[in-house]
């Protein structure tokens, strides 16, 4: 029979440290006991792979570093309610033929990843078949200088559900933020910057909301793809420039939320194909080359309430019209006048110019946007609306910025 004072000394702290008592992570982890502690002092630790078959919190101090030796996984949880803080881990090494993780949790639900550094690994935090973790407050940085193929997402999330990823620093990895079949995800105040591919990339991810994110100068920004009922707020894309780059893609897609967001300094601020019944209400799109592309795949989207300021161009679409609806959005182009005094303009604006569809059709015709021909043709077309695209309109332009932005 176990007596408290037997209970007390059993859960207390398993110490790790280069001098004893335990000299390794793994043989702590086999001596503690279910629930309890294992607390890992200063000192670079080189071992093979960790499995944590069993509930417990590991806690690295100050110094306390994990080293895969550029050879393999270094954490792997296989039991519920594990939590993982205060470490470093570093040197996976990279594979072709496996999805090498420095922490690969593996059906393992409820677990806590809190406070640790991602140095140089392959894919820093890989959880797959798992629901209810918590991955949060960790600095992941990638080498971000391989290739796509030589190189690992910094979160990635499979098969998984309720998962909640908050203030991370992500950068250098193929994407910082990946997911794929996980719902229920709540994404909120990460920053992912400067990765090979994608700040997010996440498809078949339904019913999950993504809110307070700054994505920034990735290769492509964040692609969300194949997946139903997402909201995106108070996110920040911003810096993505290329020919193959765009703040946001919305591709096949249903039933999208775009509230609060902050389209700044992009190729393509958003890139709508395949997105439908899109709801965007109060984003910023400031000093893009396309503020909006919206393809003619995307049907009954409605754009209320939004901003757009020095981009090239505020709207292009891919054909002669689209379902979308166009309400109170302020635009910096427009030049009518509120004779009522009722904050909307009292003439319609067409935010497609006729240049732009030039350029849809052929883009070498870009070299000619600040010539004297291309602002006589924009002038013509705001006197006699022709060639663009009728049903692409606001009826009800604000006369002032909704967001309440300064220019």
């Amino acid at each position: 029979m176990i007596t408290l004072a037997l209970l007390a000394v059993l859960q207390q702290p398993l110490v790790v440290s280069p001098t004893g008592p335990f000299r390794t992570v793994a043989s702590a982890v086999a001596a503690a006991v279910p629930g309890g502690t294992v607390v890992v002092k200063a000192g670079r630790y080189r071992e093979p792979t960790i499995v944590i078959a069993r509930r417990l919190t590991l806690t690295g101090e100050p110094g306390a570093i994990l080293d895969g030796e550029g050879l393999h996984e270094i954490v792997v949880l296989r039991a519920d309610g594990i939590t993982i803080r205060g470490f470093e881990f570093t040197h996976t090494g990279f594979s072709y033929s496996e999805d090498r993780a420095a922490l690969h949790v593996a059906g393992a639900h409820d677990c806590r990843i809190e406070d640790n550094r991602f140095i140089d690994t392959f894919f820093a935090i890989y959880i797959a078949a798992s629901h209810g973790c918590v991955v949060a407050r960790n600095e992941i940085a990638g080498r971000g200088d391989r290739d796509e193929a030589g190189s690992g997402n910094g979160i990635h999330l499979w098969s998984s559900r309720e998962v909640t990823v908050a203030h991370n620093h992500i950068s250098g990895h193929r994407d910082g933020i990946y997911l794929e079949f996980t719902h229920v995800a709540d994404v909120h105040n990460n920053l992912s910057e400067h990765n090979i591919r994608y700040g997010m990339h996440f498809m078949y991810s339904d019913s999950s909301a993504y809110v307070g994110n700054h994505f920034r100068a990735n290769g492509s920004g964040v692609a969300v793809m194949y997946t139903r009922v997402v909201t995106m707020a108070h996110d920040t894309f911003e810096a993505n420039r290329g020919a193959a780059a765009y703040g946001l893609l919305l591709k096949e897609i249903q039933d999208a939320r775009l509230e609060g967001n902050l389209f700044r300094d992009n190729t393509i601020g958003l890139l709508a194909d395949g997105a439908d019944r899109l709801v965007a209400l109060g984003n910023r799109f400031d000093d893009n080359g396309w503020a909006l592309r919206l393809l003619a795949s995307s049907f009954d989207g409605r754009f209320e309430g939004n901003a757009f300021r020095r981009n090239s161009f505020d709207v292009a679409v891919n054909g002669r019209g689209t379902t979308a609806v166009f309400a109170r959005n302020w635009w910096e182009s427009y030049h009518g006048w509120d004779l009522d005094h009722n904050g909307e303009g009292d003439v319609p604006y067409h935010p497609v110019r006729l240049f732009a569809l030039l350029v849809e059709q052929a883009p070498p015709a870009l070299l000619l946007q600040r010539s004297l021909f291309v602002r006589l043709l924009d002038a013509a077309e705001r006197v006699v609306p022709v060639l663009t695209p009728a049903n692409v309109v606001d009826g009800h332009p604000l006369m002032r910025d909704p967001t309440g932005a300064s220019r």
